[in-house]
């Protein structure tokens, strides 16, 4: 089972992708976070395999949670989920420990599917 953390401020893309998310038989959204600083508290004691992370975040931004997530759980996958999807972003996410920068736009969350899809069949 691979255990999904979603942090994001908004309350509805929560719970949207964790509906989306949790169709998948072998996926399971085991929190949710409404910053990056409660993710990077739930991230280190629940220990999850893919945390998705939103950039645009109070308190702390997806690019600062996912660099000490990063540096405290190196096995930890991280996925940027974002409306501002740039290459110049998905420069610094990857600087920042992310494994891939998905877009909000249309067609994001198959998008974001995809990229979990990719991180799970790599770890197998």
């Amino acid at each position: 089972m691979t255990r999904i953390l979603i942090v994001d401020d908004n309350p509805r893309v929560r719970s949207a992708l964790r509906v989306c998310l949790q169709m998948h038989r072998s996926w399971e959204v085991c929190s949710e976070a409404e910053n990056g600083q409660v993710g990077v508290e739930l991230a280190s004691r629940l220990r999850p395999d893919i945390v998705l992370l939103d950039y645009a975040m109070p308190n702390m931004n997806g690019l600062e949670a996912a660099r000490l997530i990063s540096a405290s759980m190196p096995e930890c996958q991280l996925i940027l989920f974002t409306m501002f999807a740039s290459d110049q972003l998905s420069t610094l996410a990857q600087a920042a420990g992310i494994r891939a920068a998905v877009s909000k736009d249309v067609g994001g969350v198959d998008a974001l599917v995809q990229a979990i899809e990719t991180i799970t069949s790599e770890a197998a």
